[in-house]
């Protein structure tokens, strides 16, 4: 990655899967998916916990602009489509910690799905619960089991999904601009949930690319 991106971007949530960049798709696709592929090979064949803990860090540290020129306008089922969303998400969490939590927490409240226990989040889920979830969604890309580490982030937006529109309803009257705000990012978040279940399901088959 470039060395010359040093201080974080913050991306704020109307931002989400919407960074621009680069002219020529085929190269765009090409750098892609060679160094989705790169990485993820040479970490998980020797996964040394220093070398996985900058890179679970590293747009702390960098930013996020090095990454979405790499992968933010790959194909959302693809491997660096997948390893975008999750750098992604993440770097939302950390961002607002709190402001996720009780999002969260709210999905948790009402929601009837098994995604709570999936995404694995310690209960209650405050500040420092999320932001440990993050760490742990992102970290099993590089040493656990690629699919589950998807499938937690999937029931990690369901969840954030379900928050948002329960918390829009309660707004929807008092506040409607930010209830409107709120819908549209649960359905972000939901549409993001199916690409990682997507990509889920084609690491399992070995077709994702």
């Amino acid at each position: 990655m470039a060395e010359n991106f040093h201080k974080p971007t913050q991306f704020s949530g109307s931002k989400f899967e919407s960074f621009q960049g680069g002219e020529d798709p085929a190269m765009i696709s090409r750098v892609a998916h060679e160094t989705a592929h790169a990485l993820l090979a040479r970490v998980r064949s020797d996964p040394d916990p220093d070398i996985v803990e900058r890179l679970v860090a590293y747009t702390d540290e960098n930013g996020v602009d090095a990454v979405a020129e790499l992968w933010s306008r790959a194909s959302p089922r693809s491997l660096p489509g997948a390893l975008w969303r999750i750098y992604l998400v993440r770097l939302l969490i950390r961002q607002d910690p709190e402001g996720t939590a009780f999002l969260y927490q709210r999905g948790t409240e009402v929601t009837v799905a098994i995604d709570p226990v999936i995404a694995g989040a310690a209960v209650p889920t405050g500040t420092a619960e999320i932001i440990v979830l993050a760490d742990q969604i992102l970290r099993g890309i590089f040493t656990g089991d690629f699919a589950v580490a998807l499938d937690r982030a999937a029931a990690f937006c369901r969840v954030i999904s379900v928050g948002c529109t329960s918390a829009a309803d309660d707004l929807e009257t008092t506040e409607p601009l930010r209830s409107t705000e709120l819908t549209t990012r649960a359905l972000r978040f939901s549409t993001t949930a199916q690409e990682f279940g997507s990509c889920a399901r084609l690491w399992r088959s070995d077709s994702l690319d």
